[in-house]
């Protein structure tokens, strides 16, 4: 049947899969599925330091003045004078010339003097206790002639830390402790950021914040009166000791991170080297066996009057035209013998008693278009036929050639 695009399409109908190549030539080296490198770390130490803006002052209450009240621990001193007097007697309270005896406060705020008995004196004022002393004595049936002294400190108390120079418990005495007289016993504010340094105040469960420059810009808040059991710490918001571990800690765990990438990488890079080199061979290994012919292959037949007479390949993974099997294996159709008005297309049929044959006349070179279109099929055979004076002339060749042997 002469083709035409009709009949290109009937052709083209028939069931056909082209070979595909091994499944080897689509992998490629990939990735490893393992997971490599160091793994989870464990959760950073320090915390990042974030700088606060301005910092809010908070003040306690003000204290009303009052006296220095007697408590437990403190220790007085009676002072008696020199001299023949009555006070002599007292074999306890005087036991020599200008004597000088010391009496701690009890658990019970007592002071026991010998001869006289015991005297309750916590939570009195030095006035008070030295009326209340004075009575006692008096009631013993001695003459009083002395004096009452606090020799030592110890009810009331201050405690101060943090950045300082060195942390103490400061004893509160006759005089008011004021707050910078507390911090200077304490050996003065360390904090390394001294604009972000805070005196924070702790008092009957409250807490009370004193940024440092409120602190140094104002005479009354260094001027404020602290009370028995506050308890003093000087912090900074912004630590910068702390900053810098934080920081040497992350700089730390990256690097740490980035060995782990690095030799994790060139573990990677190993893997796919011997990969790469396993597919490199299997590859090289099916390309040997198509130059054996040993791997099952599609071919095409083409005779005749073409450049080269051969068997063309089908390719892989595509389908191959008429125009293909032409102008690449057989080298096109020679202008000298080649007859490009005579070429057929011959096909067996599925049951393999018959041959279907499509006659292509490229002298109309519009039909070179269906050559293009018109898809191979496995065991298809190509003709040219020559052309007719090349097939006289052949003959007469071939003629002349047995004369000359006769002769």
């Amino acid at each position: 049947m002469m083709m035409t695009a009709n009949s290109v399409d009937a052709a083209n109908a028939s069931r056909y899969e082209p070979r595909t190549v091994p499944a080897i030539f689509a992998r490629t080296t990939g990735i490893p599925d393992a997971t490599r490198g160091l793994g989870a770390l464990p959760a950073p130490v320090h915390s990042a330091q974030v700088r606060p803006g301005s910092l809010p002052t908070r003040l306690p209450p003000d204290l009303l003045p009052a006296p220095y009240r007697i408590g437990v621990g403190d220790v007085l001193v009676l002072s008696t004078p020199g001299g023949d007097t009555t006070a002599e007697a007292l074999t306890g309270l005087l036991a020599a010339q200008n004597s000088r005896q010391d009496y701690t406060v009890q658990d019970d705020g007592a002071v026991s003097i010998p001869d006289v008995g015991r005297v309750e004196l916590g939570g009195l004022t030095l006035p008070e206790a030295e009326a209340r002393v004075f009575q006692a004595v008096l009631d013993a049936g001695f003459e009083p002639s002395f004096s009452l002294e606090i020799s030592e400190f110890n009810a009331q108390r201050v405690t101060i830390g943090g950045a300082v120079g060195a942390p103490a418990v400061i004893p509160i005495t006759l005089t008011p402790l004021r707050l910078s007289e507390a911090i200077s016993q304490a050996g003065g504010i360390t904090a390394a950021e001294r604009e972000m340094a805070t005196i924070r105040l702790y008092r009957d469960g409250a807490l009370y914040r004193i940024p440092l420059f409120a602190y140094l810009e104002d005479t009354e808040i260094r001027g404020l009166t602290l009370k028995d059991g506050d308890s003093l710490y000087v912090d900074a918001e912004y630590d910068l000791a702390q900053a810098e571990a934080f920081f040497r800690e992350q700089i730390t765990l990256r690097t740490t991170r980035f060995n782990a990438r690095s030799t994790a990488l060139d573990q990677l890079a190993t893997e796919i080297g011997m990969r790469r080199a396993e597919l490199n061979e299997a590859r090289g290994n099916f390309r040997a066996r198509l130059e054996m012919d040993a791997v099952a292959r599609d071919h095409v037949y083409i005779a005749g009057e073409v450049g080269q007479q051969s068997r063309y390949t089908l390719p892989f993974e595509r389908r191959a035209t008429l125009a293909d099997a032409i102008f690449d294996a057989a080298g096109g159709v020679p202008n000298e013998s080649g007859n490009i008005g005579e070429v057929y297309v011959l096909r067996g049929t599925g049951d393999g008693r018959g041959i279907r044959a499509w006659h292509l006349d490229a002298y109309n070179a519009a039909n070179l278009v269906l050559a293009t279109r018109f898809e191979l099929r496995p065991d298809d055979v190509i003709f040219v036929s020559e052309k007719p004076l090349s097939a006289l002339s052949r003959s007469l060749t071939q003629i002349a050639a047995g004369l000359a042997l006769v002769l």
